[in-house]
């Protein structure tokens, strides 16, 4: 029984993180330009904390992992996601168009998105 609790300790921990890296994300988001943070830290510091975030949902799917294969999965669904901006249809333009659209899948690729995927990943 201690070791089942003990299996279960890291994931309760992850999935605490990961409520709060969305938490974060989203504060900087509607808050960011109001606490006149730069545009920077605003923009790309909610990419990384989506990073972060995928990384953490990779990590509660397959917690058995070795941390730098979940990286890396978690790495390949951001890039899949920004490359998927590349792609064009009226169903997913207007998806995008709503607020869990944009949060989700974004609007607009940009390759520093990925470079700020991989930070959050890699401190996540």
């Amino acid at each position: 029984m201690a070791q089942n609790i003990q299996a279960r300790c890291p994931q309760i921990l992850r999935l605490a993180t990961l409520f709060l890296v969305i938490v974060f994300g989203l504060m900087l988001r509607r808050f960011g330009y109001a606490a006149d943070l730069p545009f920077i830290v605003v923009k790309y510091g909610g990419s990384a904390l989506w990073g972060a975030m995928v990384y953490l949902l990779v990590a509660l799917f397959v917690a058995r992992s070795q941390p730098v294969a979940i990286a890396v999965t978690a790495l390949f669904i951001a890039i899949s996601v920004e490359l998927l901006r590349l792609y064009h249809t009226p169903w997913l333009d207007a998806f995008r168009l709503t607020t869990a659209g944009a949060l989700l899948l974004g609007r607009v690729f940009s390759l520093w998105n990925m470079l700020a995927y991989a930070i959050g990943i890699a401190a996540a």
